[in-house]
């Protein structure tokens, strides 16, 4: 018989919490095992959030990410220490992973922004890992997370905030657990949307995900057979020392901003 365990999952976009920005938040909020980032978020606060509760961080850049400089001169153009899932899969803790990054093409010279067309194409480009997933574990994948939304689901009307159908497609066709995306500020209740098996949530400005899953130690044999990512951040223990410190991390002298 499989052990089960539930993992705490951390999920942020758009905009930083100062309630999260702070030593203290894991006093309230451990454990937290993992971090996923939608994107549009200052690289200097995700590195504080994975520092500060001792977890692997996950991301996929937003439209308005753009390399920092810092204090001293160096310029930042992720978080470090994070893994960019865009475009790949990565097995983590018994959970497959994967995502892409950026929104609708609004502005002709636009970062991680994307036309409908190309955004199928990087879809389909991924569809080989997802079907491997299939062949070997039984499904394709269990947490997709993006910046933009699907078409339709949660999205808005201008063109900037429209989602995309290949989006719609990939959910359809491969059935994650869990479809999250930020980009879209939103006030009142939390947009969480039923598509078949998958829930799409709209995680801004976070949101704590509880997943059951297989224990992942027995998975991890299997880690090396996922094509296209790995794991490259160490989990460590739970935190919780009460003796650790957390030393804020540098503040970006340009941090990216939100939608």
């Amino acid at each position: 018989m499989s052990e089960r365990c539930r993992l705490r999952i951390l999920v942020v976009s758009d905009q930083v919490v100062e309630a999260l920005y702070s030593p203290q938040a894991r006093e309230w909020l451990s454990p937290i095992h993992l971090i996923l980032s939608c994107g549009d978020l200052p690289y200097g606060y995700l590195e504080f959030l994975m520092e500060l509760f001792n977890a692997p961080l996950f991301y996929v850049h937003g439209n308005h990410d753009r390399p920092e400089l810092l204090s001293n001169g160096r310029i930042r153009h992720a978080p470090e220490g994070g893994q960019n899932l865009d475009g790949t899969v990565v097995w983590e803790q018994g959970l497959l992973l994967s995502g892409l990054a950026g929104s609708r093409r609004y502005h002709p010279e636009g970062r991680y922004q994307y036309t409908e067309e190309e955004m199928w194409l990087r879809v389909f480009r991924m569809v080989p890992l997802f079907l491997w997933n299939q062949h070997r574990y039984g499904r394709a994948i269990d947490l997709f997370i993006a910046h933009a939304p699907p078409r339709w689901i949660g999205d808005g009307a201008d063109l900037a905030h429209q989602g995309f159908s290949a989006f719609r497609w990939l959910i359809a066709r491969f059935r994650p657990r869990y479809f999250l995306h930020g980009h879209l500020h939103f006030h009142g209740r939390r947009p969480i949307i039923a598509v078949g098996p998958t829930l799409v949530i709209n995680v801004f400005p976070y949101y704590v995900l509880e997943v059951e899953v297989k224990n992942g130690r027995a998975h991890e044999q299997q880690r090396s057979g996922v094509r296209g990512g790995h794991r490259s951040v160490p989990t460590g223990s739970l935190p919780g020392d009460a003796s650790e410190s957390h030393r804020p991390p540098d503040r970006a002298s340009q941090p990216a901003t939100g939608v």
